[in-house]
């Protein structure tokens, strides 16, 4: 499947932001299983691509001068193999066996991970655990924020893809399986999660497999990945600090669409417009 992403989000304050910075992680690589066909920024200046510890593509935006709004856009296609189950890398796993502030497992999670696996750690156990999350865990936008962690979230038994993905990294590395967040967008026709999105990959048989405990997905066939890390802290797309600037208002406009393969046109057919859903916030 091919996806194209429009991706835009505008910051608005009150007062003058002296100065600002912006960590990005909105740009795709290639792996097995995504290839980035096309992909652009829009940025109120120009800024060199880096690679950070966990080999996500980050670009660092610094505004010295005085402003009082920020659009950063993204835009691209990316051809998903729509079949590849796992993904394999050279890089070592054993740093995503760390608890974070956001994923520590409490006592609570702890006897949950172990009650829905019988301390078993393969793909059809960490499946079930998933979907047990999902039921515990009541998707429910507005009941958490970015800071809630996965006790929080799981002693509320409400919270969004985010919460999710912390619980089940909180369980996972509670039984000693690398876990990591990821980042990216989902292709739905559903209007019912409108959000960027989050899921997990485990370190499972030498290679990362995704749970999407939000929508119960084990299989990423509509998953396009932007970055992973421990938490959403080190994956989030957009994430800065500010001098100044009062009280800040957030906009995210995200469209995914499916992108007609390029062929040849022919007088006999047109091309069809492809569905498209829009996305506003994340979650």
């Amino acid at each position: 499947m091919r996806l194209s992403i429009s991706h835009e989000t505008t910051y608005h304050y009150d007062d003058q932001v002296r100065a600002s910075i912006q960590y990005l992680r909105l740009t795709p690589h290639d792996s097995e299983r995504q290839q980035v066909l096309s992909w652009q920024l829009a940025l109120p200046r120009p800024v060199r691509a880096q690679i950070d510890p966990f080999g996500n593509i980050l670009h660092v935006l610094t505004l010295d001068e005085p402003h009082e709004a920020i659009v950063i856009g993204a835009r691209g296609q990316v051809e998903i193999d729509e079949k590849r189950e796992s993904e394999h890398e050279s890089q070592s796993s054993l740093p995503f066996l760390r608890f974070t502030r956001l994923t520590e497992a409490d006592e609570a999670i702890r006897a949950f991970a172990v009650a829905q696996t019988q301390k078993r750690t393969d793909r059809t156990a960490l499946i079930d655990m998933m979907h047990a999350l999902n039921e515990h865990i009541t998707y429910t936008p507005g009941a958490t924020a970015v800071d809630t962690s996965a006790a929080q979230a799981f002693a509320n038994r409400a919270g969004v893809c985010q919460d999710h993905t912390h619980a089940f990294l909180a369980c996972a590395r509670s039984l000693g399986v690398p876990a990591r967040y990821v980042s990216g967008y989902l292709y739905s026709d559903s209007s019912e999660h409108l959000s960027s999105h989050a899921w997990a990959e485990a370190w499972i048989d030498d290679a990362w497999y995704s749970f999407d405990v939000t929508n119960q997905l084990a299989i990423p066939e509509r998953h396009l990945k932007l970055a992973v890390g421990l938490d959403y802290l080190d994956a989030c797309p957009v994430r800065g600090m500010r001098r100044g600037g009062g009280c800040e208002q957030m906009h995210a406009k995200v469209v995914v669409s499916p992108a007609a393969p390029i062929a040849v046109p022919t007088a006999a057919k047109k091309p069809v417009p492809a569905p498209m859903i829009q996305v506003q916030r994340q979650g």
